[in-house]
C-alpha cells in the first residue's frame, strides 16, 4: 500500500494536468491522516477496558478518570513543543516522531501490570496526539483551496473510522471474553490487553506511510529552500502554475517576517494577539474551546459507561456504542461531501445548533427518569452480588442516579458496586431509554457533521504561514486542556453532579460557542491561505 501511493507521488505533473493534481493532493491526505484512525483507536479502545480495569486494579472514580484522561495530560506537554519541533525538523519528521510514540505507547499498555504503568503509558499515547493538529496543518499546506475543506477534514474522517473499529473490536472481543470458549485463547484473563493491542498495527502502517511523504512546500520556503518547495510543488500541480504559488507564499512570508521581526516561537505567540490576526485569534480560540467542552470526549471516551447510566446492561452497551461509531461515520462522511459546497459557517450553524438540541433532550430524559429496585430485579443479578446486603433497598424510590449509587456503594462497598454497575443500574433504572439514545446519536451526528471536522479545517486555514507552526498547536493547546479536563473529572461528575446536570452544562457551552462563532467566523470555502490570511489581518 505504501509503496503504490508513493508510486502516485513520484512522477512530476503533466503541464495542464489538473486530474493528477487532486489525485496527489489527495493520496498525501490519506496518508498522512490515517493518524486519524490510530488516534481514533487509541482515544476509543479505552473505553472497553473500563469494566476491565476498575475491577483488575480497583480504580475509585478519579484513578478511573486519570487513566481514560491519561493521553490528553501528555498532549498537554506534546503541544507546548509542537509549535516548535514543527518550524524546527519540519512537519514530516515531526509526523514520524508521533507515529513512533503512539506505537510505544500501545505496547507499553499492553504490558502494564499495574494503575500505574497503564496511566504512563497512556500518558506516552497522549505526546502523539499532536497528530491531528501537525496533521492538519501538513494537508492545509499541501491542498488545492478548492480542495482543503474535504482533504483536511479527511483527517476527522479517519479519527471517527479508527472509533467505529475501535468500538466494533471491543464489542467483539467483550463477547469473546464471555463465550464459553474464551478460557482456551486466554481471552478471559487478558481481555482489556487484547483490546489495547488492536493499536499496534495500524500504528506500524502509519509510519510505514510517513516515509513515503514529501517535507510541506511551505515550510521549505519558510526555510529558504525554495528549489526544494518548487520540486514538491512540481508534484502537487501543473509545472505552469507553480511559479504563481511559489510567488503568493513568498509574498506571505515577506509580509509575515516584516511583521514578526523574528520567527521565534515568544514572538509568535505574541504577534498573533497583535491587531492584524487578533481576528484569527479570537476565532481559533473560541472554536478550541467549545469543541471538547460539548462533552464529546466524555461519551466517546466512556460510551459502554454512559450506556449503563440507562440500565441496558452490558452487551446492549457495548452494542450501542458500535451504533455511535457508525453514526459517526456517516456524518463525517456527508460533511466532507458538503464543506466544500455549502461552507464551513452553514455546517457549523446548523450543527451546533442541532448539539445543542440533542443534548437538552437527554437531560430532559434523566431528569424525567425513576430508580426504584424491586425484589423480581434483585432476583435475577449476579450471584456474585450480596443479595442480603441489598435487602435493606428493595422497594425504595431514589431521587436520581447520584442517590441511588451513593446508597448502592455504602450497601455493597465501592468495589462491587462500581464492577456491577451495569447489572445494578438495568435492576433500577425506569427511564425513556429512546429519548435519551436517541438525543445521545443525534448529538454525536450533529458534532461529526459540523465541529468535528470543521474546527481542524478551519484552524489549517485562518491563520498565515509565518505564524501557523505555533497558532494551530496553540488552539490545539486549548482543546486538550479542556478535553482532559472532561474526561478526567467525567466519572467523578457522574458520581456527585448526576447526568442531568452534566448534560445541561454541555449544552449551554454549545449554545455559548455557537453565539460567538456565528458572529465572528468568516467564510473561507474556496480561498486561498493567502488570501484567507489577507482578509483576516483587515487587508481589503
Amino acid at each position: 500500500m505504501a509503496n503504490d501511493m508513493g508510486a502516485i507521488l513520484a512522477a512530476p505533473v503533466e503541464r495542464g494536468s489538473a486530474i493528477p493534481t487532486d489525485r496527489r493532493a489527495l493520496v498525501l491526505a490519506i496518508m498522512v491522516s490515517f493518524g486519524g484512525f490510530v488516534f481514533g483507536l487509541d482515544a476509543a479502545l479505552i473505553s472497553g477496558t473500563v469494566r476491565y480495569i476498575m475491577q483488575q486494579f480497583d480504580l475509585d472514580a478519579i484513578q478511573l478518570g486519570a487513566i481514560v484522561s491519561a493521553p490528553g495530560f501528555g498532549v498537554i506537554f506534546a503541544l507546548l513543543a509542537t509549535g516548535y519541533v514543527c518550524d524546527r525538523l519540519g512537519r514530516r519528521k515531526t509526523l514520524l516522531i508521533i507515529g513512533s510514540l503512539y506505537l510505544l505507547s500501545a505496547v507499553a499498555s499492553v504490558l502494564s501490570q499495574s494503575f500505574v504503568q497503564l496511566t504512563a503509558a497512556r500518558f506516552l499515547g497522549g505526546l502523539a496526539f499532536a497528530s491531528l493538529s501537525v496533521s492538519s496543518m501538513y494537508v492545509g499546506e499541501i491542498a488545492p483551496p478548492a480542495r482543503r475543506g474535504r482533504l483536511v477534514a479527511i483527517n476527522q474522517l479517519n479519527i471517527v473510522l479508527g472509533l467505529f473499529a475501535a468500538y466494533l473490536l471491543n464489542y467483539l472481543i467483550q463477547g469473546w471474553a464471555s463465550s464459553e470458549w474464551a478460557p482456551q485463547l486466554g481471552l478471559d484473563r487478558y481481555t482489556w490487553q487484547w483490546m489495547l493491542g488492536m493499536q499496534i498495527p495500524p500504528a506500524i502502517l502509519w509510519i510505514a506511510l510517513l516515509w513515503r511523504i514529501p517535507e510541506s512546500p511551505r515550510w521549505l520556503m519558510l526555510k529558504g529552500e525554495r528549489e526544494r518547495a518548487r520540486s514538491v510543488l512540481c508534484r502537487l500541480m501543473p509545472e505552469s502554475a507553480v511559479p504563481e504559488a511559489l510567488r503568493e507564499i513568498e509574498g506571505t512570508l515577506d509580509k509575515g517576517r516584516t511583521e514578526t521581526r523574528s520567527a521565534s516561537t515568544a514572538q509568535q505567540l505574541r504577534h498573533m494577539f497583535q491587531p492584524a490576526l487578533r481576528r484569527a485569534t479570537v476565532v481559533g480560540v473560541v472554536i478550541a474551546a467549545v469543541q471538547p467542552t460539548t462533552g464529546i470526549n466524555a461519551i466517546m471516551f466512556y460510551a459502554p459507561h454512559v450506556f449503563e447510566q440507562l440500565g441496558v446492561g452490558v452487551d446492549a452497551s457495548f452494542l450501542q456504542s458500535v451504533l455511535i461509531g457508525v453514526v459517526s461515520v456517516l456524518a463525517t462522511a456527508l460533511a466532507l461531501g458538503l464543506i466544500d459546497r455549502l461552507g464551513r459557517k452553514t455546517l457549523l450553524v446548523i450543527g451546533l445548533g442541532t448539539a445543542a438540541v440533542s443534548l437538552a433532550a437527554c437531560a430532559i430524559g434523566f431528569a424525567m427518569a425513576t430508580y426504584r429496585i424491586e425484589a423480581p430485579a434483585v432476583e435475577v443479578l449476579p450471584a456474585t452480588i450480596d443479595r442480603t446486603a441489598l435487602a435493606s433497598l428493595v422497594g425504595r424510590t431514589f431521587a436520581n442516579d447520584v442517590e441511588l449509587k451513593s446508597e448502592l456503594s455504602a450497601a455493597l462497598g465501592r468495589s462491587v458496586a462500581h464492577v456491577h454497575q451495569a447489572e445494578l443500574m438495568q435492576a433500577a433504572t425506569h427511564i425513556n431509554v429512546w429519548l435519551v439514545l436517541g438525543g445521545i446519536m443525534a448529538f454525536i451526528a450533529a458534532f461529526q457533521f459540523s465541529i468535528g471536522p470543521i474546527m481542524w479545517v478551519i484552524l489549517s486555514e485562518i491563520f498565515p504561514t509565518d505564524v501557523r507552526g505555533v497558532a494551530i498547536p496553540a488552539c490545539a493547546l486549548i482543546t486538550s486542556v479542556l478535553s482532559y479536563l472532561v474526561q478526567q473529572f467525567f466519572p467523578w461528575q457522574l458520581a456527585t453532579w448526576g447526568a442531568v446536570a452534566i448534560f445541561v452544562s454541555y449544552a449551554a457551552s454549545v449554545l455559548i460557542g455557537l453565539a460567538v462563532l456565528v458572529r465572528l467566523l468568516p467564510e473561507t470555502k474556496g480561498r486561498s491561505i493567502e488570501q484567507i490570511a489577507t482578509e483576516m489581518r483587515g487587508a481589503h
